[in-house]
């Protein structure tokens, strides 16, 4: 169970780490007034962001698959170790769409689905 609040925390922040990799070093970047600047971005800047709204978009599922599994009963070690492999392929997602590897994120994208859904059922 110590590893549980943990996986869900870092969770949680990956799409902070795709957000300040699309905004570290920007030119001309403005915190004041982000959104347009991150809009006008283009390449691994653009893909970056788009990452982080996908990141935040997968949240929700992923913590109501952890939370239905825990209160389902579900072995602790299996959870936490299918947590681990979706923070890890969450991680290598990033890295593609950062990358402009599409199929290669989107291969990604549908093993951290599987692994939800693992999670969901374990």
């Amino acid at each position: 169970m110590d590893m549980i609040p943990g996986l869900m925390i870092a969770a949680a922040v990956l799409p902070y780490v795709a957000a300040v990799t699309a905004k570290a070093g920007g030119k001309r970047f403005d915190n004041n007034d982000p959104r347009p600047w991150l809009a006008s971005q283009q390449g691994w800047r653009a893909r970056a962001n788009a990452a982080q709204a996908n990141l935040f978009e997968g949240l929700p599922f992923f913590y109501a698959a952890v939370l239905y599994a825990l209160y389902a009963g579900a072995s602790v070690d299996r959870l936490a170790g299918l947590m681990g492999i979706w923070v890890v392929l969450r991680i290598l997602y990033i890295l593609a769409y950062a990358l402009g590897r599409g199929t290669v994120r989107s291969i990604i994208w549908g093993a951290a689905l599987i692994v939800n859904v693992a999670i969901l059922l374990s």
